[in-house]
């Protein structure tokens, strides 16, 4: 199964939230996870998306992009977010675009062999959600993987 469809799957079906938010995984790669969310179901009062929306969307991408890599790397186990922190920019008054792409290679191939090793291992990930190619949403994230 593609890997775009795959992870939109397991998030339906092991996060029931993300079917509520609308999420969509519009790309999901060794490199790369973005998720989407329209803004009606995430919407405020202010007409803007949500804040919890996009935290949750946010969290949602790195997980995916854990999610993935233990995948590719024939692992499985628990993926949690163990703390985050997070700035909001900008307002979002349209779809909501969360983009994980932690680009050095080594922290990832740390974590995997750590995790192999020990059977637990933790990764930091920076998400961004992008309004109108602008930084809306900065996130930061340390999850745990666990067996």
């Amino acid at each position: 199964m593609e890997a775009n469809k795959y992870l939109q799957s397991i998030l339906h079906n092991e996060i029931p939230l993300t079917r509520a938010m609308e999420i969509s995984v519009a790309h999901c790669d060794s490199n790369k996870v973005e998720l989407t969310a329209p803004l009606k179901p995430n919407i405020n009062h202010k007409c803007t998306a949500f804040g919890g929306s996009l935290y949750s969307v946010a969290v949602l991408c790195g997980w995916g992009f854990v999610f993935h890599q233990m995948k590719q790397n024939n692992l499985s186990g628990h993926i949690v977010i163990q703390h985050s922190e997070v700035d909001y920019k900008l307002p979002v008054d349209g779809e909501i675009r969360a983009v994980c792409e932690p680009g050095d290679k080594k922290i990832l191939e740390n974590f995997i062999r750590t995790y192999q090793r020990k059977g637990r291992a933790r990764i930091k990930l920076k998400i961004k959600i992008l309004f109108n190619e602008q930084d809306a949403l900065l996130f930061s994230g340390h999850y745990v993987a666990h067996k």
